[in-house]
């Protein structure tokens, strides 16, 4: 791998780079609970979406409600948000375990 074409680079150059890009350390404990209120969100629509999947079977079988399409739809949507979200569930609970396992 050849490097000498950016021997030209100062160091001010490069901090300047990194003062303007998106990689600045944000405090640690804004970033926690931006985390957690996200993950408390996702958590709160997948309730929302099986909720809603609920409402449209009782409305299905009331006979208020003819169209199987927004039922299928309400059920799907219900479905892979709580697939994702047990997903999401099983690589935290992964990574906690990873750290557990850390020596110091």
């Amino acid at each position: 791998m050849d490097i000498s074409s950016i021997s030209g680079i100062s160091t001010n150059q490069i901090g300047s780079i990194f003062d303007n890009s998106s990689l600045k350390k944000t405090d640690e404990s804004n970033s926690f609970s931006d985390v957690l209120s996200a993950a408390m969100g996702s958590i709160e629509e997948t309730n929302n979406l099986q909720n809603s999947a609920e409402q449209e079977e009782v409305r299905f079988a009331l006979g208020e409600s003819d169209n199987t399409h927004d039922l299928l739809v309400a059920e799907t949507k219900a479905s892979v948000a709580l697939q994702y979200t047990v997903a999401v569930r099983d690589k935290i609970i992964d990574a906690y375990k990873q750290l557990m396992q850390m020596s110091i």
